[in-house]
């Protein structure tokens, strides 16, 4: 068993970007880092309780060699009678398992997010409702066992209360095959969804096959607090390999799993991209306009500085943050609405709070509600801001007739309770 660091002061990198990933390749590199076979394997076999139609379903985890690398293998054997099943069958049979295994929060939420997302992208796929979505591949036993066991190797190392998770953009392969809906190219129309519903990068190649699955993207998007091409500053302490099933000639096909100690820094270092613009001749229409497009197509913030141009008019600086990546589609857009002829990008460092999404239910007058909530940590766990969702808080102000300033205060006492329950647990 890994000796885990010091709170926040972990760190984890999901190493995926050449032979991507799966459920099975991710659990079987968080047994290598460390979790328990016994507690994983036992919560992933209980499924079997609570899932009809799954007469049989059994665990081995051992070591095999991909490429000459030593990984850590999990292969689940399923006999299932059902070949499909609804995606309100699935969720429901996840739930029971779950209070059964009384998992903490964090884990809990990660296990049913990972699921939702799954169903989501099916849903959209196939433009069938959220709950009777018929699922083919996904709807089998085996989908569970790798969020059961995931959620559960994930708890006992304490990556999902006590480190930062980063990942580098996933490899999907390329070519074509052959599934329920017969052929389709890599990635599957699932993982590609998954991956563009939460703008998570990835790559193609570099062999014809798939190599990330619809289930391996949606643990990956609900695991991952950052993206990065490059490993962030850090001390390694361990690694861990899963194996997935094909042995390819080209390379290893493993996920790497790095744990690590960061350093260099007390605060979480982003960089950010400025745009900005003088404006002396546009109306505020354009400029209200403006500012809505820029925030749908991906700005961070947007702001709007009254000032004095040339000939003293009055005008306005329009000022926009936003990551590397959107600086010339944004530039783009001022340019268009506006009618700037030139807009200044300044490239800044910035120190960011550790972010991450909980879900939360409330219960207002006897309804209940699922709200997000942000919650921003220092690098030492500490949390230091508790931001419901916007939207979420209208839609439950707007049912109970209670003002906004009531539902926010009581969603935040809500999500300090339930996240203290879940670290006395």
């Amino acid at each position: 068993m890994i000796v885990m660091l010091n709170n926040r002061d972990n760190v984890v990198v999901i190493d995926c970007q050449l032979a991507g990933i799966s459920g099975d390749m991710l659990l079987g590199a968080l047994i290598d880092l460390g979790a328990d076979i016994k507690k994983t394997v036992n919560a992933i076999q209980s499924i079997k309780d609570y899932l009809r139609g799954c007469n049989q379903l059994e665990v081995s985890v051992h070591d095999v060699t991909r490429c000459g690398f030593s990984a850590k293998k999990v292969t689940v054997t399923i006999k299932e009678t059902l070949k499909q099943r609804t995606g309100g069958e699935l969720k429901t049979a996840l739930l029971n398992c779950l209070k059964n295994l009384k998992l903490s929060h964090e884990a809990y939420s990660f296990a049913v997010s990972s699921l939702e997302t799954l169903i989501e992208a099916e849903s959209k796929i196939h433009g069938e409702n959220l709950e009777k979505v018929h699922l083919h591949e996904i709807g089998s036993a085996d989908t569970l066992a790798d969020i059961i066991g995931a959620a559960t190797a994930l708890e006992d190392l304490g990556f999902l209360k006590k480190a930062r998770i980063y990942s580098t953009p996933a490899a999907v392969g390329g070519g074509l095959f052959n599934f329920s809906h017969g052929i389709v190219p890599s990635p599957a129309p699932a993982t590609l969804e998954i991956l563009r519903m939460n703008n998570f990068p990835f790559s193609g190649g570099s062999i014809n096959t798939e190599l990330t699955t619809p289930t391996g993207a949606a643990l990956l998007v609900n695991m991952v607090d950052e993206v990065v091409q490059f490993y962030p500053p850090m001390r390694p302490v361990s690694t861990g390999y899963g194996a997935g099933a094909k042995d390819f000639k080209e390379f290893p096909n493993v996920v790497r799993i790095l744990l690590g100690e960061r350093y260099g820094q007390t605060f979480l270092l982003d960089k950010i991209y400025v745009l900005e613009t003088n404006l002396d001749d546009v109306s505020g229409e354009i400029i209200g306009y403006t500012i809505n497009r820029l925030l749908e197509k991906g700005a961070k913030d947007v702001s709007v500085v009254p000032t004095i141009t040339k000939k003293n008019r009055p005008g306005h600086i329009l000022r926009v943050i936003v990551s590397k990546e959107d600086v010339e589609p944004l530039a783009r857009i001022l340019m268009e609405e506006t009618g700037t002829l030139g807009v200044r990008v300044v490239p800044y460092n910035r120190f960011v709070l550790s972010r991450q999404i909980v879900h939360i239910e409330v219960n207002v007058d006897g309804i209940r509600e699922k709200v997000a909530v942000k919650i921003a940590r220092d690098q030492d766990g500490k949390i230091i801001q508790i931001k419901p969702e916007y939207e979420d808080a209208k839609r439950i102000a707007s049912k109970t007739n209670k003002s906004l300033r009531k539902i926010l205060n009581l969603i935040k006492c809500e999500t300090t309770k339930v996240l203290s329950e879940g670290e006395n647990k």
